[in-house]
């Protein structure tokens, strides 16, 4: 047996010099492929043995630890036998650049090679700050169904509710196109110029294509099916709309969804499911959804997301199965999000007065901040896009699972110092731009030589322990975090779905806390002597690769990514 912190094994070196033709062509390195490997490795089958470390304190002794009281349950004392240490390196020590592995008192810990993982991620930046579109067997289509949309609302009776929906519906939308997805929204709001305009405060673009088709005859046509269906009831149609806010002359069918339901073994749809009361305003709905589906391949593999607050989900499952029972046999999906509590003496704004309530807040804290500079068109567009990103954040930043407690008091701090905001993440991501500004500015007055090829540059050189940690926690992560957020669209077969907006938000906070603390530390841009460029060029490349996750990440939001602070 090992003794604890007594033999270290080392793993062959991966590193050289500069970057090499090798690290280029080598493949991605992923966390989860690593810990797949890991775990692989040790034999464990009853649950995981391998956790990766992610605070600064613990990274500066290991990246990967197998705690003692995983490893006891595989081995006695939960001392690993030193041959299978061996072949672990000899196996895996190269393809996951492992520099070190060790065991302690703590638990076997693995260190990684730091300047090699630095030269092979930093050469190839596109590999992990950019979407990765999933190899898919068939293209997939989504009809991305939001709720709150249907129907002739203006955006005065948009309540904050509807926004966290809408916002949630097109952030899953972006995220599907860089997945590969073919995304549909529906409805088409070419009738509701107010909502549009309203949304595009937020550079929420929702279909409102004039290129239309009537469905007026495909609601003939619903008509005519639902009078010979036999799950319409007939007669008793004044008594249950006596029951309901209808009157008899808008009740067109009463249809038995609950019959159609056990008849059909369908699950996962609310019990209380019963009777529809269906008008003509529910079969166009019905009509609009049934023609996207029409417009798509038949090739193609199509799936139905319906995105509704809590209050309305009931509403929706009724046009859901009424849906079904009239034609499509699409796979259908149901994305439901929690309700939005207010509180302090804003707590009744719609969602129009909420935003610019909001809007007021950020220009009196830019005004606060910025002086009187803060005027103008580009102000303008400033302040707007930082109240976007201020509201997403505040709406997408909790699981849409659950219930939202959103303060909207007047004296709630919503300035570029708060860490957990969206405005914390814009400022982190403007010191960026403004970074890159001084550099070029820099060169174009001869105190910088050009950037070089990535080729000439020297990885060894950082050493700053939260280099390491920007890297390791967020450049190499970025793509599995993205793959997180709708990782339930194939792991379930519940018509529930869950989408995991929060973890990117959580992600951008806390990448801004880190790369905020290394910013202040550390100075990037240094004197103009020769024997400095390597290392400023390194960190700058290193700067590239966060600016691009913050680009990327901002984006799924619709969020404009600032150029200024």
């Amino acid at each position: 047996m090992m003794g604890s912190g007594v033999a270290i094994k080392m793993a062959q070196p991966c590193t050289g010099g500069g970057a090499s033709v090798a690290a280029a062509a080598a493949p991605e390195f992923t966390l989860a492929g690593c810990a797949a490997a890991l775990e692989a490795a040790l034999g464990g089958r009853d649950g995981r043995v391998w956790f990766k470390e992610s605070s600064g304190r613990n990274l500066r002794s290991r990246d990967w630890i197998a705690p003692r009281g995983a490893l006891s349950k595989l081995y006695p004392q939960g001392q690993v036998p030193g041959d299978l240490i061996e072949r672990l390196l000899s196996e895996y020590g190269h393809r996951l650049y492992i520099r070190s592995c060790m065991q302690t008192g703590a638990g076997l810990v693995i260190h990684l090679d730091h300047p090699a993982l630095f030269q092979q991620v930093l050469s190839n930046l596109p590999l992990y700050t950019r979407p990765l579109k999933s190899v898919l067997p068939k293209r997939k289509c989504v009809i991305l169904n939001c709720a709150p949309l249907q129907g002739s609302r203006g955006p005065e009776s948009l309540t904050i509710n509807h926004l966290r929906t809408i916002f949630l519906a097109d952030h899953l939308a972006e995220v599907l196109r860089q997945q590969g997805y073919v995304v549909r929204p529906v409805p088409n709001l070419q009738q509701n110029v107010g909502v549009c305009k309203f949304l595009r405060s937020f550079c929420v673009n929702w279909t409102s294509s004039p290129e239309t088709v009537s469905d007026d005859r495909k609601v003939s046509d619903f008509k005519k099916i639902l009078s010979k269906s036999v799950y319409t009831e007939c007669g008793q149609l004044d008594t249950l709309s006596n029951q309901t806010c209808l009157t008899p002359k808008q009740v067109d069918y009463k249809v038995n969804l609950r019959l159609f339901l056990k008849e059909k073994k369908l699950e996962g749809y609310d019990t209380n499911l019963n009777v529809a009361l269906v008008q003509e305003e529910t079969l166009r709905q019905v009509a609009e959804l049934q023609s996207t589906v029409l417009q798509v391949d038949a090739a193609d593999q199509c799936t139905a997301i319906h995105v509704v607050g809590c209050e309305e989900e009931f509403q929706q499952q009724k046009i859901d199965v009424l849906w079904r029972i009239l034609s499509s046999e699409t796979d259908r999906r149901h994305l439901v999000c929690g309700p939005v509590r207010t509180t302090g003496e804003h707590s009744h704004l719609s969602a129009v007065q909420y935003f610019q309530f909001r809007k007021s807040q950020m220009l009196e804290a830019s005004v606060m901040k910025y002086g009187n500079i803060v005027q103008g068109d580009s102000w303008a567009e400033i302040i707007n896009n930082m109240t976007s990103a201020v509201i997403k954040f505040e709406l997408l930043s909790t699981s849409h699972r659950n219930p939202l407690n959103l303060d909207l008091a007047q004296g709630v701090n919503i300035s570029t110092k708060g860490t957990r905001s969206g405005a914390f993440v814009m400022y982190n991501c403007a010191r960026l731009a403004t970074l890159f500004d001084h550099f070029n500015n820099s060169v174009e007055k001869g105190l910088y030589p050009r950037f070089p090829e990535i080729s000439q540059l020297n990885f060894p050189v950082l050493r700053e322990e939260g280099e390491w940690l920007l890297l390791y926690n967020y450049i190499i992560p970025f793509r599995e975090v993205l793959a997180q957020i709708t990782h339930s669209m194939s792991s379930t077969k519940d018509i529930h779905l869950n989408v995991n907006s929060e973890t990117l938000c959580k992600f951008l906070v806390n990448l801004s806390m880190d790369f905020s603390s290394y910013y202040n530390r550390v100075h990037i841009l240094g004197e103009p002597l020769e024997h400095l460029f390597n290392q400023m060029f390194t960190r700058l490349q290193l700067m590239k690769g966060l600016r691009e996750v913050f680009h990327t990440a901002l984006g799924t939001f619709h969020i404009p990514p600032p150029s200024q602070l």
